[in-house]
């Protein structure tokens, strides 16, 4: 195949694979590696033999297997899920906001600097990026609009309060079955 750029990442599926091809390397995702995914994505902390004992496969093999998917940034680390409510994070809020055009990048990594931002994203439609954040009260939340989201480059924000949390989980496996 020939690519468009160095950067460019095609995905290609080859039976119950996932091929993974950029520029330096094309890693096999097989059936094995998701299911230690899937082990590690329901707790991180499981054991290396655990895993082994759960899928059926030799420890060498699973030490193997996540040593290569963290070496190719599939398993880009390990993390703790914390109940945001209960350490103090009441409302979550969506903002779109329009930047002015040149300075969206500059202006994303400002504004992703903040402890309060969960997440920054680049967008198509009414917006040029979509943020993710949490505020511990409405004191908090309007000094995340006054001094995070009115810095100069912000041409217009709009912030959408989360009323009811319906599903927030984590990254998971895309389901290829479907």
């Amino acid at each position: 195949f020939k690519q468009k750029t160095a950067y460019e990442i095609r995905l290609s599926l080859v039976g119950s694979e996932m091929c993974i091809r950029d520029s330096k390397r094309c890693d096999v995702m097989d059936e094995i590696d998701r299911k230690i995914i899937e082990v590690l994505c329901d707790d991180a902390r499981t054991s290396l033999r655990k895993i082994s004992e759960k899928i059926g496969v030799s420890l060498g093999s699973v030490s193997n297997r996540v040593k290569r998917l963290e070496e190719n940034g599939i398993i880009k680390g390990y993390t703790v899920l914390l109940n945001a409510e209960e350490i103090g994070w009441e409302l979550t809020v969506v903002i779109g906001m329009r930047i002015q055009k040149g300075r969206l990048i500059e202006i994303q990594e400002k504004i992703a600097k903040d402890n309060r931002v969960y997440a920054v994203y680049d967008v198509t439609g009414d917006f040029d990026s979509m943020i993710i954040a949490k505020a511990s009260n409405r004191e908090d939340l309007d000094d995340l609009s006054k001094n995070v989201l009115s810095i100069e480059g912000v041409e217009r924000s709009v912030t959408h309060l989360v009323l009811n949390t319906v599903k927030e989980l984590p990254n998971s496996l895309p389901n290829h079955s479907k």
